[in-house]
């Protein structure tokens, strides 16, 4: 019985006859193939990426597991192709997640002149270039009764540096809708410690550091907890890339530009561990911009 995914926070969503992810309810994700090559790309990435011996299997858990392709009809009442992929949330009941783009530039060399257009104008909207990642979508588990902090997509859109910096804030908090500060109540348990997001993102980095074996754009990082957990103190938080219709040989060259991008994330989520009073992190910010761009440009 295949319907469309509860959680999904960012991307086409299968309703009102459009073509969108389905799920089958045994944790299995099923992800419709781009008519144009983008889709045929993604099949490729997962396939080398499976067979790729030069990948270490503590990066290999950071990806959803690929389960090949099948024909499925879609919300369209036709046969189409779908890459069949790990459920990352179906073991979860309340899941908080939280999609961030990451890179400068979601473009990629040799790309169509309206492709580089249409994602360079995201770009200079949003955060993108300004910080290395952008927001594309999230919901935080607040209550049974309030159900789930969920920005819409024109919200996450509008978001400035001073919002992703209060909402990551927000992802880790018990009062997610309130206007109030963020409490940050559940940061040490999902960011912080030896298995946390903030844990995993470093290890990510530190491969990022070093693989020229693939260049990643529009690539988006999933953080995933669930908030009873977090509130007995148990971690099981995880981070997973997802996303890789984009994906180019790295011919020997370090991406720099999901690197960059990573490294800002890391340095927003280590201000929060550390600077756990929003006022006082204000601070941060001409060093974060100014870190980044070291990065991203080699400096």
């Amino acid at each position: 019985m295949f319907k469309a995914p509860e959680h999904q926070v960012a991307g086409h969503q299968a309703r009102d006859g459009k073509l969108g992810p389905l799920i089958d309810g045994s944790g299995r994700f099923y992800k419709p193939l781009q008519n144009d090559e983008r889709g045929s790309k993604e099949v490729a990435f997962y396939t080398s990426f499976s067979s790729n011996t030069r990948i270490p299997d503590h990066i290999r858990r950071f990806f959803p597991v690929f389960h090949g392709t099948q024909l499925l009809e879609g919300a369209d009442g036709c046969l189409h192709p779908h890459m069949v992929l790990e459920d990352l949330v179906s073991n979860r009941l309340h899941p908080s997640i939280i999609d961030i783009k990451i890179g400068s530039r979601t473009w990629y060399p040799q790309a169509s002149e309206d492709y580089f257009q249409k994602c360079i104008k995201k770009d200079r909207e949003t955060t993108s270039l300004s910080l290395g990642f952008r927001i594309s979508g999230l919901q935080v588990y607040e209550s049974e009764k309030s159900g789930f902090w969920k920005p819409d997509k024109k919200c996450t859109q509008s978001f400035t540096l001073k919002d992703v910096r209060s909402v990551l804030r927000k992802f880790v908090s018990s009062n997610p809708s309130s206007d109030a500060i963020p409490d940050c109540s559940f940061a040490s348990v999902v960011y912080g410690g030896s298995t946390g997001i903030l844990a995993q993102l470093l290890e990510l980095k530190a491969w990022f550091e070093d693989q020229t074996i693939f260049h990643f754009y529009s690539c988006s990082v999933l953080m995933v907890y669930e908030k009873e957990e977090a509130m007995k103190g148990k971690p099981g938080a995880e981070v997973k890339l997802v996303d890789f219709a984009h994906v180019l040989e790295g011919k020997g060259i370090i991406d720099h530009n999901f690197l960059g991008g990573l490294c800002s994330l890391i340095k927003l989520v280590s201000e929060i561990l550390t600077c756990p009073d929003e006022q006082t992190s204000n601070g941060c910010l001409h060093e974060l911009e100014k870190s980044r761009f070291c990065l991203e440009n080699g400096v």
